[in-house]
This record gives structure tokens, sequence and C-alpha cells, in this order.
């Protein structure tokens, strides 16, 4: 058995790993006899507690059967968190961690923030995608129900409180067509009448005032304690160190400060809405 430690925080697959482990130790089973019980090698028990390989649906819910966990789906869940980490590094485990925030700030630029756009205008990003062939039909499939599933756990009880400042190129870059667009700007118009959301534009003429060249996601868990996460074009980073989160958490404010009003913001977006 090629055993060597991991650490649950630093993927989701380490912690579906770690948990794999825990569970089988804590009963004296070999990884011998978990692959009997699950039906599998136990070369295959060892990746997954290594976290060199993936954990699939059916093996996640023979774990579940084996350690009767099926009424809660611990291993199922675990899984699809591992699942995440498909889409882009770092992705998961910001995922895991948007599911627990009570307050999200967050900038973007470019297109409009995921958690606010309509299934059509994912649909048309993905779509995009896969004609550059940057990534398969199935990947833009799983995208888009990623996509899909984040905006559900964002309408919990009670709803975590969300500010929002895009770049004025969100609302300006047309996507998908007129049709798709004037839903989207009218999806927007709609958030805004949310009693916990705020949304700011970011307006060009801020030139190189504005605090962001890349997006990002700062988070308040319920702990109070902050974490970011910052995306480039291939790999996104959850920063947990305080000082580094402070730091943007301030430009954060700043940006705010310099960004229009919600009420000006609106306005912006109703004009271009007109305009379709």
């Amino acid at each position: 058995m090629n055993k060597r430690e991991l650490d649950p925080q630093a993927s989701p697959a380490a912690e579906f790993g770690a948990l794999l482990r825990t569970s089988r130790e804590e009963r004296g089973w070999t990884q011998e006899h978990l692959a009997g019980l699950v039906g599998c090698t136990s070369s295959h028990i060892s990746a997954l507690e290594n976290g060199r390989r993936k954990p699939t649906q059916p093996i996640s819910a023979a774990l579940d059967r084996a350690f009767d966990t099926s009424q809660a789906g611990t291993f199922k869940h675990k899984a699809s968190d591992v699942k995440y980490s498909a889409l882009l590094e770092g992705f998961a485990q910001f995922v895991v961690q948007e599911r627990r925030a009570v307050e999200l700030r967050l900038f973007e630029l470019g297109i409009v923030p995921g958690l606010l756009q309509t299934e059509e205008y994912a649909n048309a990003i993905a779509a995009g995608a896969v004609r550059r062939r940057s990534i398969t039909q199935d990947q833009a499939d799983e995208r888009v129900q990623v996509l899909i599933n984040r905006q559900i756990t964002m309408r919990r009880e009670p709803p975590p409180l969300v500010h929002v400042v895009m770049d004025e190129s969100c609302i300006r870059r047309p996507v998908g067509g007129n049709a798709v667009m004037a839903a989207q700007l009218d999806h927007l118009i709609e958030f805004t009448r949310e009693p916990t959301v705020r949304l700011q534009i970011a307006p060009f003429a801020l030139g190189e005032d504005r605090a962001f060249d890349l997006p990002v996601s700062i988070l308040t868990l319920p702990d109070r304690s902050l974490i970011s996460y910052a995306e480039s074009a291939h790999q996104g980073r959850l920063e947990r160190d305080i000082n580094a989160v402070a730091a943007e958490l301030a430009d954060y404010y700043q940006l705010q400060t310099h960004a229009l009003s919600q009420a000006d913001s609106v306005a912006m977006i109703r004009e271009l809405r007109r305009q379709l």
C-alpha cells in the first residue's frame, strides 16, 4: 500500500481521499476488504485515498452503501465536489466555499457574472467556447449545469448578501443575439429588486483607476473569516492569507466608491435594453 498524507484543504480530491481513508481505518478494514465490498480493486481504493483518481458516481454510491451513508449521500456529494475540478484548476475549492458564504463580493469584466446569468446567456457563452474548440459539447453542458446548481444554492435561506460590481463591458458586449441580451439585461434589473443584493457598474471612464484587471470574488464565511478567488484564462486561485485578502477587500471598497450607484447602474442597463 502506497500511503501518503493528504491535506483535506488542498483540493476536493484530497478531501474525498482523506474521508475515505479515515472511514475505512475507523472500521479496521483493509483496502482489499473495502474493494471487495465496493466491487473494485484494492489499487483503485488506494488511488482514491491518495487523490490520484477521481471518484465516479457509481463508485461513490457503492461506498455510501458500504459505509451505510446512502441516506446522507456523503460520498456522492463529495464526489460532486471533485467533479467540479475538471472545469478549472482551483474552481472546485471555490464552489465548496461559495456554498457556505454569508456574504459575496464579486467583480467581473467582459461577461455577466455567472451567478447572474440567464441559462440562455450561459449556453451562448458555452457554445462560443465549443465553436472555438476550447471545450467539447459535453464539457459545455457540464459548465452550464454547474452554473445552474450554483445559482440554486444562492437561493437558500437565509440568503447571502451579494455585492456585484461589473465592468461596463459586461453589459455592452453582445452575447447570443438581441433576444438573449434583452432577457439578460431584464434579469439584471430584476436582480436589483432583491433586498439582499447590490449591483453597480464600473464605467469605462474609470480608466486606470479601476481596482482589478481580473475577475475576483471575496467571500465572507460563517465564522466571519475571508477568502478570495481570482481567475486567469486557465487557472483559478483560492487565497486564504488574511493579509492578501484584506488588501483585495480594501481595493473592492474603493472600487465600489468609484463605481456608479445602483440607481445609475440600473439606468444605464435600461438604456441599453431600450436600444435592443
